[in-house]
């Protein structure tokens, strides 16, 4: 692979990476094995923080095939797509259910009630912290924007006008 479309981002820039991805994408979708170590449920979700070492944190129902699919086989992978052209995350790690009411409050958001009647401090809410350790993107260089005008000259053209970029996280 060229140099000028790979670039493998290390620690503290593999962090910077997940972050931004998550913060301009949060949703996902969350895969997990099921007990007998096959393929379990690939589920929609959305990623509410990633703190300063790259963790993932998700707020799931203690009741979730999810939770009980985790606690049989912690590993887990994420998909993240940003737009239909331009951006994609891949993330592989082990994902911890807990319970913390102060993380739990940190995270609250009133659109929860939805899934949680009891509110913020409804017995059922559990954490879920995604400790990534293996990672994937594929991204733009220059953005949305002047991907999809390149895009469209390239179609005009006749001429492949390439500005990705992908490479490894690795934290």
């Amino acid at each position: 692979m060229d140099d000028l479309h790979h670039q493998d981002l290390i620690g503290e820039d593999a962090v910077r990476k997940i972050r931004d991805f998550v913060e301009s994408t949060p949703g996902c979708f969350f895969c997990t094995s099921d007990a007998n170590g096959g393929p379990g449920d690939a589920r929609p979700m959305t990623a509410l923080q990633v703190d300063e070492l790259g963790n993932l944190w998700f707020i799931s129902a203690s009741d979730s095939l999810k939770n009980v699919e985790l606690a049989a086989d912690p590993s887990a992978t994420l998909y993240f797509q940003g737009s239909a052209r331009a951006e994609f995350m891949h993330l592989e790690g082990i994902a911890t259910v807990t319970r913390d009411p102060v993380k739990v409050k940190e995270l609250w958001s009133f659109m929860m009630k939805t899934w949680f009647t009891g509110g913020e401090d409804d017995p059922r809410i559990t954490l879920i912290k995604f400790a990534p350790t293996y990672g994937y993107y594929w991204d733009t260089k220059h953005g949305r924007a002047v991907a999809s005008v390149k895009m469209l000259i390239g179609a005009v053209i006749g001429k492949t006008m390439d500005d990705s970029i992908e490479g490894r996280l690795d934290l």
